[in-house]
């Protein structure tokens, strides 16, 4: 039997199985949901997302929806926080409860501005230096998933 998420994870349109396979580690960690948003640039049966999942991937809660309309309609969150170097507000300033989903795009390009424009509140950037263009996904996935945690547990002590 699965338990409830304490958060979800959505990538949407991962092109790197070796970032996928790291985050479902980091999900399992964390107890966390993840939904990869098609299309995807690996095959899900990937020995390199497996391996570097190491042998967590099984234990790990994860669903994989055609399209981001798929994916809005079978999450059953109410909040979602999107994740992108354009975002103005830190990932800090954010009011992460329970069950919240955590967004995030792309290696290459991100989230679309069709998706980050839909609720500008709710984007978020996590702070770098101007050398550095953008930290690597699984980085960035686990940075904010711990915050994430962080604030919720602070809230139920």
């Amino acid at each position: 039997m699965e338990s409830e998420p304490q958060f979800h994870v959505v990538l949407h349109q991962p092109e790197i199985p070796q970032n996928t396979g790291n985050i479902g580690r980091t999900c399992v960690a964390a107890r966390a949901k993840l939904w990869l948003v098609r299309p995807l640039g690996f095959r899900l049966d990937d020995h390199h997302v497996k391996r570097a999942g190491l042998d967590y991937w099984q234990h790990l809660q994860w669903e994989a929806p055609a399209h981001w309309e798929e994916l809005r309609s079978r999450l059953t969150t109410n909040r979602m926080w999107f994740f992108s170097k354009r975002a103005t507000r830190c990932y800090t300033q954010a009011d992460f409860q329970w069950g919240d989903a955590l967004v995030f795009g792309s290696e290459t390009s991100g989230l679309p501005s069709q998706i980050l424009d839909e609720t500008p509140e709710y984007a978020l950037r996590i702070p770098t230096q101007p050398e550095v263009r953008s930290l690597n996904l699984s980085c960035s996935v686990a940075i904010g998933l711990f915050e994430a945690i962080r604030q919720a547990e602070l809230k139920n002590s």
